[in-house]
Parts: structure tokens; C-alpha cells; sequence
């Protein structure tokens, strides 16, 4: 933990600014800006998740004024799901902050690594990425207000007071563009969801990981549950936002969530095991929704470049709200199956 100390700790009250606080915080350590969703085009469903991460090496920019110098690695994560042939595919860069290779902006949402980009442009958002065969072209436009998470935005992650950091989305974002899947292209409209995080110290070395949903409903509702599990086999209180329909958001913090696994799929890739299918209940908001991937097999295995492997998949939902029957999409992100997490982030 001391080694953590010379970057800014998140602490309550923060008040956010936007759109400067979409772009990075370099007195923070580890930043990230995830963007997932569930796309169309002729009937055919497809999943995505393009996501971009800052590591900072040091506190203070480096003595040098060559444009060379290293203050900021940057990664990034690429991935297409193909749901009615059930087929994955994802790739990954990195790259340190220097001229032409990778770079964020201070003042708004402006970030790439090599040619893979997210930027805002007025009300839109703009993401693009290509990697051989495959591509990613979608315009994102709001339709909600930024989320704050947490105790508006301030987002504890476990015990400590200093783990913690600052988090928003924008859970429901109107997605129009096209992906190539295999040299083919495709126009998609759906649903895309945004996450923003920063902070210095999230994961300490006894815990493994995390599992994370994100969830946009039918009549509008969107929410998003996060729980952290530990190397001993138990895992912390879940926490989570539950979203109306017009925008307000409920912070469900020290309510009752149930998440039980119903499932599990086994990789073929690297043997981990990981919940397939769940049960997810939020008794306060009346939620009662069964949970289940898109597709099985939607593992990354990041180890050409940052040696990270978890899975991050489209998944669909059904069960009922306040006693009427509901349908959705969204994302879940399974992480410290393969490996512990512990300690990197």
C-alpha cells in the first residue's frame, strides 16, 4: 500500500465537472474508459467491448522535455461477438504515451491507443477500432444523464477506506454505425453502455477479482451490480445503481442483492472455471431476473501484450420487475478465474 500512497487517493465528496472529468486524471494511478453493448443488423445479434486503460508509472511527469519519455502506459482490449454462429473474437495493444502511439486529453473524452479510438464530439461519442478482419465504427449518443455510482461517484471496493475510486456511466447510450466480423461488413444500431473509473488503490493482493453486470432492461430501467471475491473462496457485499427510466439514479448500496450461479462453463483455452448463468435479485426495486451468456465462449486471453485473461461476454435477461415481465441485455465481466487479479490493479 505504501507503494500506492504517492499517487491521489478517491475520497468522498468529489464534485464532479463534466466534460473535463471524462478525460484522464493523472494524479491518479490506474484509469480506465469501457465501452460494451448489444447490436443488430438483419436480424443477426452481435456483442461488443472496446476499452481503454491508463497505468501511470510515476506520480509526476518525467524531468525531460523529450516527447519520448514515459510517464503513461496505455492498453487496450477489443472484442466482437457473433451470436447466431457463436463465434469470438478479440485482440489487444499496448503502448506508452508518446507521439502517434498513445495519448488521452485532460480537458474531455479524447483517447486513443495506436488507431483505436474513443472521442466525444458534442453530444456523441465516437469509437473506432480495426484489427485485421475485424472492425468497429459506432456513433453513441446518451439517452440518460451521466450515472454517478457509489456515494455520488465516490465507489468503495472493500474494506479499506483507500480502496476505493471514482465511477460513472452513461448506462444507456443509443448505438448507429458498422463492425466488420471476418471481412464482412454489417450495419448495427442497439445499446451501448459507458464506463469511467479512476483511482490509485482497487484491488488489494488477497482478493482475486471481481464480477460485474451490466444490465439494460425493456421498459427502460437499466442497473449495474459489482462484488468483489477474495482469495479464501468469499466474496464482499454486492453493491450496485439501479436506473429509471427517466434518468434518476438509486444507489443500492446497503440493500439486499442476491447473485447465485446457476452454471458453470469450463475454458477450453485455459481450463478456468467460471459462472455460467446466474440469478440476479434486488428485492427494494422488485427485480427478479434469471441471467445467462449470449454465448459460452467469450474469454479473453490478453497475453500477447498485457497477460491478463478473464471473460467479458453479451449476456440476455428475463424475469419480472415490480411483478411485470421483463426482457434485457447487457454485459458481464467475470475477472480472477484464470489468475488472481490481486495486487495489479
Amino acid at each position: 500500500m505504501a507503494a500506492e500512497s504517492v499517487f491521489r487517493e478517491a475520497i468522498p465528496g468529489r464534485v464532479f465537472v463534466f466534460p473535463k472529468d471524462h478525460g484522464k486524471h493523472p494524479e491518479f494511478k490506474t484509469e480506465w474508459w469501457y465501452f460494451t453493448g448489444n447490436l443488430e443488423s438483419d436480424k443477426q445479434e452481435w456483442g461488443f467491448q472496446l476499452t481503454f486503460f491508463r497505468r501511470s508509472l510515476v506520480k509526476d511527469s518525467p524531468r525531460t522535455t523529450s516527447s519520448w519519455s514515459v510517464r503513461d502506459v496505455y492498453a487496450a482490449h477489443f472484442a466482437l461477438t457473433d451470436v447466431e454462429n457463436r463465434k469470438f473474437f478479440h485482440a489487444d495493444l499496448i503502448a506508452r504515451e508518446g507521439p502517434g502511439l498513445a495519448a488521452s486529453s485532460t480537458e474531455d473524452l479524447s483517447v486513443h491507443v495506436r488507431d483505436w479510438k474513443a472521442q466525444r464530439y458534442g453530444d456523441k461519442i465516437h469509437i473506432t477500432a480495426k484489427e485485421k478482419d475485424y472492425a468497429l465504427d459506432l456513433d453513441l449518443i446518451p439517452e440518460k444523464p451521466v450515472s454517478l455510482h457509489g456515494d455520488a461517484g465516490y465507489s468503495q471496493k472493500g474494506k479499506w477506506e483507500n480502496q476505493a475510486s471514482y465511477y460513472y456511466s452513461f448506462t444507456r447510450l443509443r448505438a448507429e454505425g458498422h463492425l466488420t466480423f471476418q471481412g464482412t461488413k454489417h450495419d448495427v444500431t442497439g445499446l451501448s453502455w459507458m464506463d469511467h473509473e479512476f483511482g490509485s488503490s482497487i484491488l488489494l493482493k488477497d482478493q482475486v477479482g471481481w464480477d460485474w453486470f451490466s444490465l439494460q432492461l425493456d421498459d427502460g430501467t437499466d442497473f449495474m451490480v459489482f462484488y468483489l471475491r477474495n482469495r479464501d473462496g468469499t466474496f464482499d457485499v454486492p453493491f450496485g445503481t439501479f436506473v429509471q427510466a427517466d434518468g434518476r439514479s438509486i444507489n443500492l448500496a446497503g440493500r439486499r442483492i442476491v447473485v447465485s450461479t446457476r452454471s458453470t462453463w469450463t475454458s477450453p483455452h485455459t481450463g478456468a472455471i467460471y459462472p455460467s448463468g446466474w440469478t440476479i435479485e434486488v428485492p427494494s426495486e422488485g427485480i427478479h431476473l434469471g441471467v445467462a451468456p449470449l454465448v459460452n465462449d467469450q474469454e479473453l486471453i490478453t497475453g500477447r501484450y498485457t497477460g491478463i485473461v478473464y471473460w467479458e461476454g453479451a449476456v440476455a435477461c428475463q424475469g419480472s420487475r415490480e411483478g411485470r415481465p421483463v426482457r434485457g441485455r447487457g454485459y458481464a465481466e467475470l475477472t480472477g478465474y484464470a489468475h488472481p487479479m490481486g495486487g495489479r490493479l
